[in-house]
């Protein structure tokens, strides 16, 4: 028998209300014991709290919900109580004192995925939505939880079904007039279903970005004002600005909403050659993290002449944005060296970091960018890493199945081993390790 467990739902600290939820065969012992009897199913009821000695710990509502119709599918319980902690605090001494045990990060969750209750996919939904801090995110959660990834990997299992009969078909009744390409037969099955997944593992990184936040680096060489523009656009000091070149060191990343997405903004370590151990070190990380972003915003100083606009022009890529800045003073020579390097796809404003000229318009321009690359009419297929490992594992066996047709037998085990993996996504089979790293990254209570 598995223990009853109880812990806190709403967040520590001060507040009106306070909720304990208590799941497990003993739940029903243990309200008992609180409220001294229990309310009818799923209606609140008003009680007065009681310890194991009798004093009184609060007057709270609280619900019953027998199984299997709770979240967890076990008798639940919840106290909704005032939310002091000290009041919290007497609740859950009582509930230990009554042998319940403080449940582990995301045990309620993982319960409800065991009792069949939710889906794998469904209880990472539950995860993000809890973590969701913008409405982008919270969309995302609420359709992952509502099935929509569910839905997309079972279709793709009834493809995967539909090839592998015909597969095995070649396999099991060889002796039987069957047409000689019988096996042939899968391959346009085969040949769909890999350029659906192609396409599922080349649009990944939308989901991953619409959880974890779009990446915008800004990048230049030192002193062309990147510090001072990466305050503007978060409208607040985060990096310090001085006229000293390669006061930044380090890659300061701060968060921001644009759009409705959550989107990381970097200002880094200016670019260029150095033999200072600590810049150097500065300056590998810029280039690192912004070979990694999403969008690079590269500032260049048009107030000078140095060249120095050429020490980053290697880390611009296709569809980069340049910023000519410092509009508010007399321009160099750099800025027009800039522009000429540009390709077509590239965009480009004259900014002022100084008196903020021009920055309303990158922020218009930022907006349908991060619009255009985060949204999309389809469900992302993928929105965690763990979802891009498994669809690239089904991919590379749909690869060697559709190179084995003429031999079935081997076709129709990679046929199988890549339903596995897409098993895996939903949770229909999956290694406990697995399970213990997505349940232990929900918070206490969920």
């Amino acid at each position: 028998m598995r223990d009853t467990i109880f812990a806190p739902a709403t967040a520590a600290g001060r507040a009106a209300v306070a909720v304990v939820r208590i799941s497990g065969s003993e739940a029903a012992q243990a309200l008992r014991g609180l409220a001294g009897r229990l309310p009818a199913p799923r209606r609140a009821a008003l009680r007065k709290l009681r310890d194991g000695r009798g004093d009184v710990i609060d007057q709270a509502l609280v619900l019953w919900m027998p199984a299997p119709a709770s979240y967890t599918g076990e008798d639940t319980a919840e106290l909704h109580l005032h939310g002091g902690p000290a009041v919290v605090g007497r609740a859950t001494r009582a509930l230990e004192a009554a042998g319940l045990r403080l449940a582990e990060p995301g045990e309620f969750t993982r319960r409800a995925f065991e009792a069949g209750r939710l889906s794998l996919d469904q209880a990472e939904g539950v995860a993000d939505l809890v973590d969701a801090e913008t409405e982008a995110q919270a969309r995302q959660a609420v359709a992952q939880l509502e099935g929509a990834l569910g839905r997309r990997y079972a279709r793709w299992r009834t493809m995967l079904a539909e090839a592998l009969a015909q597969v095995e078909a070649a396999v099991d009744f060889p002796d039987e007039e069957l047409p000689g390409d019988v096996a042939r037969r899968a391959e346009p099955r085969i040949a769909g279903l890999e350029d659906d997944l192609a396409r599922a593992l080349a649009d990944a990184r939308r989901g991953e970005r619409v959880r974890d936040g779009y990446r915008i680096a800004l990048i230049g060489a030192p002193n062309a004002g990147k510090s001072q523009l990466f305050n503007r656009l978060l409208e607040r000091d985060a990096a310090i600005v001085t006229p000293t070149a390669g006061t930044t060191r380090d890659v300061i990343e701060a968060p921001m909403v644009i759009a409705g997405y959550k989107v990381l903004v970097a200002d880094m370590a200016g670019v260029r050659e150095t033999c200072e151990a600590i810049e150097g070190e500065g300056v590998r990380r810029a280039r690192v993290w912004a070979a990694d972003a999403d969008l690079r915003l590269w500032v260049v100083d048009a107030a000078v002449g140095s060249g120095a606009w050429r020490e980053a022009r290697d880390l611009v890529q296709p569809g980069d944005v340049l910023l000519l800045n410092k509009t508010d003073l007399p321009a160099g020579g750099d800025g027009e060296d800039a522009l000429g390097v540009l390709d077509e796809s590239a965009g480009r404003f004259e900014v002022s970091a100084e008196t903020g000229a021009g920055l309303a318009a990158l922020h218009e321009a930022l907006a349908l960018r991060v619009s255009a690359d985060l949204g999309g009419v389809e469900f992302p297929a993928v929105t965690r890493m763990r979802h891009a490992r498994v669809l690239a594992e089904a991919l590379a066996h749909l690869d060697r199945a559709s190179r084995a047709l003429e031999t079935p037998e081997l076709a129709a085990e990679d046929l199988r081993l890549a339903a596995r993996a897409l098993e895996r996504i939903t949770g229909r089979i999956g290694a406990e390790d697995v399970l213990d790293v997505i349940f232990s990254s929900f918070c206490i209570g969920k």
